[in-house]
């Protein structure tokens, strides 16, 4: 028997430490499972992932500036036409595998500002060659929310039904696909595919005095449907943040600073500015395993990102959402702290240090909690690549493995 051909796609080697968590936790599945797999990636930073997991990387598109606003002709010119070459770089890369899976990330949500001709046309083109062309694409463990711009609505419904394989990070990715007009009958839900990363021992004392407080903040200007406002929304939430930060300093709280994207940096350093307290300071993290590192130490942490609160929810911290969107409040729901959860669009910070002092006060008790529902998501995300490999390599599904 040949060995699979595996791709992996996505916004890959960008900057985004969720988005290459779930990579790293699909490649963990494929290394362990189906070793003789040949896996490569189409992404959008090809050398960081080959020098990370040592895996063959492409470029997700042809034109580099594809991320940069367009206003000069040529700039414009380049772009329209980079979307051309991309349908046949995709076709010709695709054909090249049996199988592609996109890992985790919110590829069928819109929750933060997204055009229909950036990530959404580059997973219709993958979604559409595949079928085309006979190569399974599997979107795993993957966010989705309802989205109200049209092209984009069309071309993610069209993308999903067009997989070979779907499940879903919640119940209300599932349902918000099933409101777009997909047929989810047969898709499962299962935890984040962070949650099948190892996780390091807790350093925090969880009955000694209260410790280092991790506080993630995001670049955060609201959704997609919010570009009207985005500069509003982004000082409300800087400035609810940085005054909870210095109260939390003022109680002579040591404070450490996450990040999940490169894009947050300025909002880091505006902090660090306004604080100006040798309490205060910015971890550097470079993947999953550095931000988890960073909140099994914490005695709590209050994060915005996504996969800052999965990092903080997966060693067992106790923790605190400045939410978003839907996803981040399903996510608390699910491991014990839907109580806990409070608006990132309108960050109070009297009201956001009483929510934080409660839960500290809890703070034994929802560690017990948060055990028990990690314990939970272990057996989930094994039944997922269970899952995965019967409906991908279903030569392989139940064949013996061989003795090393």
């Amino acid at each position: 028997m040949s060995a699979p051909r595996v791709g992996v796609f996505g916004l890959l080697g960008s900057g985004n430490l969720g988005n290459d968590g779930s990579l790293e936790a699909v490649l963990g599945h494929l290394r362990a499972e189906h070793p003789e797999a040949d896996v490569d990636a189409l992404c959008g930073g090809p050398e960081v992932v080959t020098a990370r997991y040592g895996i063959p990387a492409t470029r997700l598109h042809w034109y580099r500036g594809e991320y940069r606003t367009a206003s000069r002709a040529g700039a414009i010119a380049a772009k329209a036409l980079g979307k051309v070459v991309d349908a046949f770089r995709t076709a010709a890369w695709v054909r090249r595998h049996d199988v592609v899976i996109v890992p985790g990330m919110g590829v069928l949500e819109a929750t933060l500002p997204l055009r229909p001709w950036g990530f959404p046309y580059s997973l219709f083109l993958l979604c559409a060659t595949g079928r085309l062309l006979r190569t399974r694409v599997a979107l795993v463990g993957v966010g989705a929310a309802e989205i109200g711009d049209r092209a984009t609505r069309a071309l993610v419904r069209r993308s999903a039904r067009l997989a070979a394989y779907r499940s879903y990070r919640d119940d209300l990715s599932r349902d918000a696909m099933r409101a777009m007009g997909v047929d989810t009958a047969r898709d499962e839900v299962y935890p984040d595919l962070a949650f099948a990363l190892p996780a390091p021992e807790p350093s925090a004392t969880p009955d000694g005095p209260p410790g280092l407080v991790c506080v993630g903040v995001m670049d955060f200007h609201g959704g997609n449907d919010d570009r009207a406002r985005a500069g509003e929304i982004h000082r409300r939430y800087l400035d609810g943040t940085t005054r909870f930060v210095r109260a939390l300093v003022e109680d002579g709280r040591p404070v450490r600073l996450l990040t999940g994207d490169e894009c947050d940096a300025p909002v880091v350093a505006a902090i660090l500015d306004a604080v100006d307290s040798p309490l205060v300071n910015a971890a550097e993290a470079a993947s999953l395993a550095d931000l988890m590192k960073e909140t099994a130490a914490a005695g709590t942490v209050v994060a915005t990102r996504y996969h800052n609160l999965v990092c903080a929810l997966k060693t067992g911290t106790p923790t605190l959402a400045l939410s978003y969107a839907a996803k981040s409040d399903a996510l608390m729901a699910g491991m014990g702290l839907g109580a806990y959860c409070h608006p990132a669009r309108e960050v109070d910070a009297d009201r956001l240090l009483e929510q934080f002092r409660e839960l500290e006060k809890r703070s034994a008790e929802l560690r017990r909690t948060l055990a028990e529902r990690n314990q939970v998501a272990a057996r989930r995300l094994q039944h997922q690549f269970t899952a995965l490999t019967t409906a991908l390599f279903p030569a392989t599904a139940h064949a013996p493995r061989e003795a090393p």
